[in-house]
């Protein structure tokens, strides 16, 4: 069965983004970049990947999931159009390539996709669709950045009390001050 993956840049007071969105703050160069290009390839945009001459498998991730917020912030039709790439959006459209807009509710569609063969669905954000998807996410990884912002959107947004263990996978620190820190969900009996 195939994983859902939240994979996020984080401040380390537990922001995704400023108060409207903002997401200039975080650290876009420096050595921890060498690991997302290495391991996560797929994350990238496909314009940016290919303009870096980094090849995107999708051998990680097929699938990339957003709410409206986090598809609009870019202004690109298809950011990942080297993904399937599925905007939650009960009252916007788009068209582009391998992009499909849908009002389904996302624990049904996670829960479909999971049935499907391929690699694992990278959950991209936002908060409020992560707080939505909590009960399914399989595995964290969060790029915790050295900032605070000290509001702003929250890693999950709001969502009833329900702790979820998470056990440590793997943890790397770069010097730039990034730390990567990869979680699995504690499957309980």
């Amino acid at each position: 069965m195939r994983e859902l993956v939240y994979y996020a840049a984080v401040t380390l007071d537990g922001y995704i983004a400023g108060p409207n969105g903002e997401f200039d703050a975080f650290l876009v160069e420096g050595d921890h970049m060498d690991g997302i290009n290495r391991r996560f390839a797929d994350t990238l945009p496909t314009a940016a990947a290919a303009a870096l001459g980094i090849a995107q498998n999708r051998d990680v991730f097929d699938t990339v999931l957003m709410g409206w917020n986090t598809y609009a912030v870019g202004g690109v039709s298809s950011p990942y159009r080297h993904l399937r790439q599925i905007v939650f959006s009960r009252s916007k459209t788009a068209e582009g390539e391998s992009l499909v807009v849908t009002a389904e509710d996302p624990i049904d569609v996670v829960r479909r996709l999971k049935q499907e063969d391929g690699a694992a669905i990278w959950l991209c954000g936002g908060g409020a669709l992560a707080a939505t998807l909590a009960d399914e996410i399989d595995r964290l990884v969060l790029k915790r950045q050295p900032l605070l912002f000290g509001s702003g959107i929250p890693l999950f947004g709001e969502r009833p009390y329900h702790p979820a263990r998470f056990d440590a996978v793997q943890t790397v620190a770069y010097e730039s001050g990034v730390v990567f820190t990869e979680l699995e969900r504690r499957r309980e009996g």
